[in-house]
């Protein structure tokens, strides 16, 4: 066999065929994150210009079609005149060929988000139909280009004043499944680079809604702290949030504040870029800021009796954004999400800890405020810790003591097939445990609505029994406690009523898995079951629907009269060979996995529809009224 594997068999991809043939190596997906990554790529360029003083204004254009979409930037534009090494113009080769920008050259960017040289290129080669134009030098100049082709040499249109670059784009059906773009992410992200660039004027226009934002903010960082704050309803420690600006080897934004909520919010951009994920700026970050805390405390003799002060206590309510400039950013993966570079730690080290124990000893009651937080941080903390300890398990080999009464535990718990089903009530936790493999599948059932955990401390939460329970099952612990190595099941798996009473008790869980237990989502453990909310039997052949949309198409599919309809009230009337067959067995049954695509949006639209501020909530409502075709009451 080996003789047959020849030369021949090698395939060699050109131009910007990589890209089309693996666009997640890109963009990381071609599902709506992708989609939007192009947009993001096309944005960071006019950002770039702006971040280096060359450009003031920037627009975006959602059309009405809301598939395609137009940035514009009054910066230099991108040059035309002919690029020696390809004998073609320098416009043309940024659209059509990879690793090729200005922002490879010290001289022409002194920072960049956009650095991979990828990003114009990509968004072309991805596109069913793009037109760049150029204003420069007194003129006018068009070229446009198909999934990622020339389709025409550059044009010069005519006489023109002024400067900067359009680039309208179009992404490819061939590529993503869905090509529209949700004009409430993009918003977002413009409001966000406004902040990130103080006085930068970020327009946008959604033609189909006619809707126009402009954004705008002199005061930059400090005016998205209050925003952050606000949002979130977090009640501050102290008034005036801590501010630094600084250079050294890179350039360092920060605004803190200490407020009253249980969580650390922090957000970090590198060049005007979200990291999500965090990186070297955000560790340095807390390695200055544990510094300067402690050597605070510990200069005025303010060290608590009786209790240690972690780190996690220092950061506690503790909210701010991170924003750094550096000349060649190190991202991981071409998403950038994570910085990489080992030198940017110790250089935000360096600036926080001196510049924050600065202002802390020129603000001293200020400083006793956030100091007095801290240690009631601690405090609670030490007081959880024994409610803790009774609900964490030693470890999956540590025998079945202390393990829940209405825990049907599967005989192979700790290894990884293993699963273990969270059942809305006892009806269903009754048919799950007679249609389960009970070697590999657990079931514990809950009663009735479990408490929201939204904004609730660890102490609070393990004070309610069904989630005490649960968490006992696990056996990884909980908050500051948790460790995976010591998960009891391989799979966590939500099974609600397919109804509005089971979704919300599902969102229930999710919110306590991501508040207190974020550790599980992030490896991929938790998912959600499917179970169907009717039951069609066409002749001799049943078909089950998740929900009133898939009933219809399974009835129109099928072409017949007369179908007998079932509609579940719950998962107790299913019999235990109905749910094994529908939900349960690993062979036919339906998972949603949960994942994070973007922490900043998640966190917000939790807190906002789980918090206590009702507002958000009526507003979420009345904005989608209109869309309610069917309420389940």
């Amino acid at each position: 066999m080996a003789s047959n594997y020849t030369a021949k068999d090698i395939t060699v991809l050109e131009g910007l065929e990589p890209v089309r043939k693996r666009p997640g190596m890109y963009i990381g997906g071609v599902g709506s994150t992708g989609l939007h990554h192009l947009v993001w790529e096309t944005l960071d360029n006019s950002i770039d210009e702006a971040m280096n003083g060359h450009a003031g204004n920037i627009w975006v254009t959602l059309h009405t079609d809301g598939s395609s979409i137009t940035i514009e930037d009054d910066g230099r534009g991108i040059p035309v005149d002919v690029h020696p090494k390809t004998k073609k113009s320098a416009l043309e080769v940024i659209f059509t060929v990879l690793h090729a920008g200005g922002k490879f050259e010290a001289g022409n960017y002194k920072t960049a988000g956009g650095l991979h040289g990828v990003g114009a290129s990509v968004v072309n080669a991805l596109s069913r139909e793009l037109v760049a134009t150029v204003k420069r030098d007194g003129h006018q100049y068009q070229m446009t280009f198909k999934q990622g082709k020339p389709t025409g040499s550059l044009k010069k249109l005519g006489a023109a004043r002024g400067t900067g670059t359009t680039v309208y784009f179009k992404p490819d059906p061939q590529i993503f499944p869905k090509v529209e773009f949700d004009a409430q992410i993009i918003r977002e992200r413009l409001e966000v680079a406004s902040y990130l660039h103080r006085g930068v004027k970020v327009t946008f226009e959604d033609e189909s809604t006619g809707q126009k934002d402009v954004f705008q903010h002199q005061e930059g960082l400090v005016d998205y702290l209050k925003k952050i704050v606000a949002e979130r309803n977090a009640k501050p420690v102290h008034d005036a949030p801590f501010t630094l600006e600084k250079e050294n080897g890179i350039k360092i934004e920060l605004v803190l504040q200490w407020t009253e909520s249980t969580e650390e919010n922090l957000r970090s951009y590198v060049n005007g870029i979200p990291t999500g994920s965090g990186g070297t700026h955000e560790n340095g970050l807390r390695a200055g800021l544990g510094k300067a805390v402690r050597n605070y405390i510990e200069t005025h003799n303010l060290s608590p009796k009786g209790v240690t002060l972690t780190a996690e206590d220092i950061r506690e309510g503790m909210t701010g954004v991170l924003s750094v400039f550096i000349q060649e950013p190190q991202f991981q993966g071409q998403t950038k999400d994570r910085l990489n570079n080992p030198e940017v730690l110790s250089a935000v080290d360096g600036l926080v800890r001196p510049g924050l124990e600065h202002w802390l000893n020129h603000n001293q009651s200020v400083a006793e405020a956030i100091v007095a937080r801290i240690i009631l941080s601690a405090r609670a903390r030490e007081a959880s810790r024994a409610a803790q300890a009774e609900v964490v398990r030693k470890g999956p080999t540590a025998g079945r003591v202390n393990l829940p009464g209405k825990l049907a535990d599967c005989t192979s718990p700790g290894s990884i097939t293993s699963e273990l089903f969270v059942v809305e009530g006892d009806s269903a936790g009754g048919s799950a445990k007679q249609g389960r493999d009970r070697a590999r599948q657990a079931i514990l059932p809950l009663r009735g609505k479990v408490l929201n955990t939204e904004g609730v401390s660890t102490a609070k939460v393990l004070e309610n029994k069904e989630l005490a329970d649960l968490v006992t099952a696990l056996g990884c612990g909980v908050g500051k406690s948790f460790d995976l190595a010591r998960m009891r099941y391989g799979k966590v798996i939500i099974l609600a009523d397919a109804d509005s009473d089971g979704h919300h008790i599902a969102t229930l869980l999710l919110t306590f898995i991501y508040r207190h237990l974020p550790q599980l989502i992030t490896a991929g453990r938790v998912y959600l079951a499917q179970p169907p909310l009717y039951r069609i039997d066409l002749g001799k052949d049943t078909h089950w629907a998740l929900d009133e949309q898939q009933k219809e198409q399974i009835i129109r599919k099928a072409g017949r009269a007369n179908p007998e309809i079932t509609r579940f009230k719950g998962l107790g009337e299913m019999m235990p060979k109905v749910l094994w067959e529908t939900t349960l067995n690993p062979r036919t049954r339906r998972l949603l996995k949960v994942e994070i695509a973007d922490h900043l949006v998640t966190d917000r639209v939790i807190n906002e529809l789980m918090g206590k501020d009702a507002s958000a909530r009526f507003r979420f409502i009345m904005d989608r009224a209109e869309d309610a075709v069917e309420l389940d009451v």
